[in-house]
């Protein structure tokens, strides 16, 4: 399909530019390297969008081929200016109504689409208009997770504005992150109380005493199998493995867990630690490193040496992060409110989920019904709703 921008655009001059759903397991090597080039020169990074990552999860955590893997280019034969996977919704939340949300596995932590640095509003606005086109779009399109105030929700704020209509984030959470001049040293003596912090230093001299601790660093080249093993071993006898949540509990999570890990470590995005006791891993965790930021993606410790506080011990290691100079920031991807991660990072990180009206007069209508709906109950569930925190009926 070929589109026309609506109204001016900023970064490029209005020009044809051409929307195509590809098969994420069917690209080109022309395709598959842009898409990788995107990333490395993309407004907002986002591991979980890049190609290592987001091909394995359409090809084995969208089992009903639901999502459409949306580029947009400048011509057919152009730079990628954008990427988004999307899928039609039936129902939003209880309510059995057609729409279009941004596509992402529980996995995925953060949900910003990769867009050209520059080309923001452009992506938004050839995006929605594909949208407004597609017969199986209704209502309004969601996207998920985006990073409050960052480029492309400003973006957003702005194609919706012009298109006649409005932004409406309809959730919000914050989440902890790292991002500090400080030397790790100086950050741990500010964000941990003097009282934790001698009681740390008793754990890891009692641990001491358990046998050889090491900390260890995967490094690039190193095999990187009996660090994947050991880590879905380490989380599946944990509290995650009795709930059925851990990667391992499913063929089709361990097997995405396997891929990406091995993408994430061609592409030189891997950044994986443990805690040793006698070379038995006592704590593990998984950074994605993707310049200006960091994604934590995922940790597991022992809980028959919870005592020791492995995972607290790890993380007073991983703000080494800090110290490099490629990343400026850290998102630890965790729930809001996390009671871990929430002691040792002290700064916070806001995503919204933001819902755009299709242009149709009865996708207007419906949408309005909606928000008005949503800010109705709201304003109902004020009281007990915490400043911080936006919900919807979704």
């Amino acid at each position: 399909m070929t589109v026309h921008p609506a109204f001016p655009i900023d970064s490029v001059e209005a020009a044809p530019l051409a929307v195509r759903v590809v098969d994420p397991l069917s690209l080109s090597d022309d395709l598959a390297a842009a898409w990788d080039r995107l990333a490395g020169e993309a407004s907002e990074p986002n591991p979980f969008a890049e190609r290592w990552c987001l091909q394995s999860a359409l090809h084995l955590l969208d089992p009903e081929r639901s999502a459409r893997l949306v580029l947009v280019q400048g011509g057919s034969d152009g730079p990628l200016i954008g990427i988004m996977p999307v899928a039609p919704a039936a129902h939003y939340g209880r309510l059995p109504l057609r729409h279009v949300t941004g596509w992402a596995h529980p996995n995925h932590f953060h949900g910003a689409p990769l867009v050209r640095a520059g080309f923001e509003s452009l992506f938004w606005s050839i995006l929605l208009g594909w949208c407004d086109a597609a017969p199986w779009a209704h209502t309004l399109v969601q996207a998920p997770r985006l990073t409050e105030d960052g480029p492309l929700h400003r973006a957003l704020e702005g194609v919706a504005r012009a298109r006649g209509g409005e932004a409406v984030a309809v959730h919000r959470e914050e989440r902890a992150l790292l991002e500090s001049a400080s030397s790790p040293e100086e950050y741990w003596d500010a964000a941990v109380r003097a009282k934790k912090r001698k009681e740390l230093r008793r754990q890891a001299n009692r641990l001491a005493e358990q046998g050889a601790v090491c900390f260890r660093r995967w490094h690039p080249g190193e095999a990187i199998d009996g660090w994947i093993d050991a880590f879905l071993d380490l989380e599946v006898r944990g509290w995650k493995g009795r709930a059925g949540s851990a990667l391992a509990s499913h063929s089709d999570t361990g097997a995405w867990f396997r891929a990406i890990l091995t993408g994430a470590a061609e592409a030189g995005k891997l950044d994986m630690r443990a805690l040793d006791l006698d070379d038995r891993p006592l704590a593990m965790l998984i950074n994605f490193l993707c310049p200006p930021g960091g994604f934590s993606f995922k940790t597991a410790f022992d809980e028959d040496f919870a005592r020791f506080s492995p995972g607290v011990l790890l993380q007073q290691a991983n703000l080494d992060l800090l110290e490099d100079p490629r990343i400026d920031w850290v998102d630890s991807c965790a729930a809001p409110g996390h009671p871990m991660i929430d002691s040792v990072w002290r700064e916070r990180r806001a995503l919204v989920w933001v819902n755009v009206a299709l242009s149709a007069p009865s996708d207007r209508l419906r949408f309005a019904m909606l928000t008005r709906a949503e800010r109705v109950w709201r304003r109902w569930k004020g009281a007990a709703t915490p400043e911080n925190q936006v919900e919807g009926l979704s």
